[in-house]
C-alpha cells in the first residue's frame, strides 16, 4: 500500500521549472492501484543509475522531488541509487576469483600468470569506475540534503532493478529513458508494482 501520490509531486515540480507537460511526458509505468491508503509518512524512490547524463537527470529529478516532498508535507522519502554491472563486465570479477583459487601447473604458468594479471587489471578498473559513478552519485544528493544511498549490483540491469523495487517496496522507478517503448520498460512487463519516471525529452 503506497503513501506517495505521484501527481502532486509531478504538479509541483512542473510549477517550478514551468512546464505544464510533465506527467504526459514523464509517466512511463502509471501508480499500480491501491485499495488501502498507507498513513505513513514516507516513501522510497529508486533510481536506475549509471553515470550518463540521462541517469544524470533521472536522479537529479528524483532529488528535486524528495527534496520538494519534504517541504511540502514534511515526508520523508529516501532515495537510492542502484548501480548494475552488466553481466559482461562482472563476469571479468567472478572469472577473477576463479584463477586467482584455482591450482596453477608448471606447463600452463606464464598463461596462467598472463590471463590473472590481466583480469585483475579488469577488475580493478571495473571498480575503480564504479567507485567513481557511486560518488558522483553521493555528491549530487548532498546538494539537495535528502536521506540518500547507495547499492551496487551485478547482473541484468532490469532483473537487478526489479528485484531491488520489489525488495524495498518502492514508491517509484526512476529511469533515464523518455519512451514506454525503450527495451528496460518492456522487460519490466505489467506486474512492476510501482510508478516508472523517466525524463522529459526536452531536458535528457
Amino acid at each position: 500500500m503506497k503513501a506517495v501520490k505521484i501527481k502532486p509531486m509531478l504538479t509541483r515540480l512542473q510549477n517550478t521549472i514551468g512546464r505544464d507537460d510533465l506527467i504526459e511526458q514523464m509517466v512511463l509505468a502509471p501508480e499500480p492501484p491501491i485499495s488501502i491508503e498507507n498513513k505513513s509518512n514516507s516513501g522510497k524512490f529508486i533510481v536506475g543509475y549509471n553515470s550518463s547524463r540521462q541517469s544524470h537527470t533521472a536522479l537529479d529529478i528524483a532529488l528535486c522531488m524528495a527534496h520538494q516532498a519534504r517541504l511540502a508535507s514534511n515526508m520523508q522519502i529516501i532515495v537510492q541509487a542502484v548501480y548494475v554491472v552488466e553481466d559482461n563486465q562482472s563476469c571479468y570479477i567472478q572469472e577473477t576469483y576463479l584463477s586467482i583459487h584455482q591450482p596453477v601447473y608448471a606447463d600452463i604458468v606464464s598463461t596462467s600468470v598472463l590471463t590473472e594479471a590481466r583480469l585483475k587489471s579488469e577488475c580493478l578498473m571495473i571498480m575503480e569506475q564504479t567507485d567513481a559513478i557511486l560518488c558522483q552519485a553521493r555528491s549530487l544528493a548532498e546538494e539537495w540534503q535528502v536521506d540518500f544511498d547507495c547499492l551496487l549490483r551485478f547482473g541484468c540491469a532490469a532483473s537487478e532493478l526489479k528485484q531491488i523495487v520489489e525488495l524495498e517496496g518502492a514508491d517509484v522507478l526512476f529511469l533515464g529513458c523518455n519512451s514506454v517503448k525503450h527495451p528496460i520498460i518492456k522487460s519490466f512487463g505489467a506486474d512492476l508494482q510501482c510508478t516508472i519516471l523517466g525524463i522529459p525529452s526536452s531536458i535528457d
